[in-house]
């Protein structure tokens, strides 16, 4: 007698067989599409991480393959330089102003645009196109047009007809008005991408929290906003002051657009640029000087993460 095959055997293998394909084809599928992005991260991100932590360890002047090793002298020098430092010195200035104006503005706008009743779409496209324009573009802007020094710029116009005296505003170090053109150009620049960080914070807050406290007499203003708006939108505010932060780590187009390779304006990356690939051409230096702002970054993000308790549940 012949073996008849199960029905309910063969119907169990061909679902195997079936889930099995489709989770080749899934497989496939996905690494076709995240396949470039990871190569093009691998190549244009962590090998040259890699290569400069190489290149750290070595006397590189005008080579990108030394063969002097110099063990850590790179990192040394670097610590011990007046004008790293002093570039160091220059992005706290720069971060003491524009992270607290950034995370007030953006807020203050996402709570504006989200109490709009007309016209909201408009008003959160309006304020974040400038996100979307280059940083050297609005940073030539800000230079020729507004903050140019000489009486046909806007600011200097606008101060004539109060009979100010034009200023120099790129170049005048006592007062340092150079301070108004960066970080207005960087305001303008990032408040549109924050603002609609906070605008996707309170579009998650429930509208039975306002509803609640309106019926245990809370006034609308800022006793909301101080009891139930902020608490809410922490993980929000402190995302916003961790990339905002980063952000000014690694300034350079504004900076460099401005004002140029000046010591009174010259955050960590203008400088290390210069040493890098200015005059002196000496990578191991420069990579080193990089390692050290990277490390730097790291350990600033985390002791804020850790004050503020960033991934923690609320």
């Amino acid at each position: 007698m012949s073996a008849v095959a199960d029905p309910s055997t063969t119907r169990g293998s061909d679902r195997s067989r079936r889930r099995r394909r489709g989770i080749r084809g899934n497989s496939l599928a996905f690494w076709i599409f995240v396949g470039p992005f990871l190569i093009g991260l691998l190549i244009f991100g962590y090998v040259p991480i890699l290569w400069s932590l190489f290149l750290s360890f070595f006397d590189a002047r005008n080579t990108v393959t030394p063969t002097d090793f110099v063990g850590l002298r790179n990192y040394a020098d670097m610590l011990t330089d007046p004008n790293f430092l002093s570039s160091l010195l220059t992005f706290t200035v720069f971060a003491v102003f524009i992270v607290p104006l950034t995370f007030a503005l953006s807020l203050g706008l996402a709570l504006l645009v989200n109490q709009v009743r007309v016209a909201r779409a408009f008003f959160r496209s309006v304020f974040f196109i400038p996100t979307a324009c280059s940083y050297v573009v609005a940073s030539l802007i800000w230079k020729l047009s507004i903050f140019n020094g000489v009486r046909f710029g806007l600011a200097n116009t606008v101060l004539g007809w109060f009979g100010i005296s034009e200023i120099a505003w790129l170049s005048t170090v006592d007062p340092p008005w150079y301070w108004l053109p960066l970080v207005t150009v960087r305001l303008w620049l990032q408040l549109g991408f924050y603002m609609i960080l906070f605008i996707a914070g309170l579009q998650r807050i429930p509208t039975e929290l306002y509803e609640a406290a309106y019926v245990d007499g809370a006034k609308p203003g800022w006793q909301v906003f101080r009891h139930i708006t902020l608490p809410q939108l922490r993980a929000t505010s402190i995302a916003v002051l961790l990339l905002n932060l980063i952000a000014a780590y690694q300034a350079f187009d504004e900076f460099y657009n401005l004002v140029g390779n000046v010591n009174y304006a010259r955050p960590p990356l203008v400088y290390l640029y210069g040493v890098s690939l200015g005059s002196i051409q000496d990578l191991g230096l420069g990579s080193a000087g990089a390692l050290i702002l990277a490390v730097i970054i790291m350990l600033v993000t985390l002791v804020q993460s850790r004050l503020f308790g960033f991934g923690k549940a609320d």
